[in-house]
């Protein structure tokens, strides 16, 4: 039987690490196997094109070209992880995936909307995730979560743009998660995180029709 394949969206710092962490967990408690990654990244060659977008070495050219390396990260993602694992029968759960590029380099990018359909059309396909969680908090938290994470280090890309920006983000999100309730799943990421992960088990149970599964207690990141 094929896997079933999540995706986790939201703005800098909600929580997605934290939470994708801890619902792999409550899966594995199950004795379900999970395979953990992320966008962009999760194989060789998207690991490569992640670090000359969030270096920002992209940047001067433009947002069309960001999101068409976005676009081939995917591509190899998919290929290389990601469809192997579900044809395998293993749940893949994915910090990030399309709506991050239909929001970033979307809708604040300014990048056509037929670009991005077309990127999606020819990297995605049919692999459509079967629940988005999509993590929701005010910009003004995400941002200062963002910045206690990283410490000395350097904002990359994304987390370097102003607030404005990502209060767009933001509601960029909840604009995708209401064009498409069938799919997504909003969740109050201002909550305690335990609470946060109780909402997502919640969702996840009750969509795949799933045991109980106790508390991961991951540590928050």
């Amino acid at each position: 039987m094929r896997g079933r394949f999540i995706t986790f969206e939201g703005g800098e710092g909600s929580g997605k690490s934290t939470q994708t962490a801890a619902l792999a967990q409550r899966l594995r408690a199950l004795g379900t196997d999970v395979l953990l990654t992320r966008e962009p990244g999760g194989s060789p060659g998207a690991e490569i094109i992640r670090h000359v977008i969030l270096s920002g070495a992209a940047r001067p050219f433009g947002t069309d070209a960001e999101a068409i390396l976005f676009a081939a990260a995917r591509d190899d993602h998919l290929r290389v992880t990601i469809l192997p694992a579900l044809d395998a029968g293993r749940w893949v759960i994915c910090d990030r995936f399309f709506d991050s590029t239909r929001a970033y380099q979307g809708a604040l990018g300014a990048v056509d909307p037929q670009l991005i359909r077309s990127l999606e059309r020819v990297t995605v396909g049919d692999n459509i995730p079967d629940p988005t969680i999509m993590l929701d908090v005010p910009a003004e938290t995400g941002m200062t979560r963002a910045a206690a994470r990283r410490g000395a280090a350097h904002a990359d890309r994304f987390e370097a743009e102003d607030l404005t920006f990502h209060r767009k983000l933001r509601e960029t999100f909840l604009d995708i998660a209401r064009q498409e309730p069938q799919r997504c799943v909003v969740v109050d990421g201002t909550q305690p995180p335990q609470q946060v992960e109780e909402a997502i088990w919640r969702a996840v149970r009750d969509r795949f029709a799933l045991a109980d599964a106790p508390i991961a207690q991951v540590a928050a990141s």
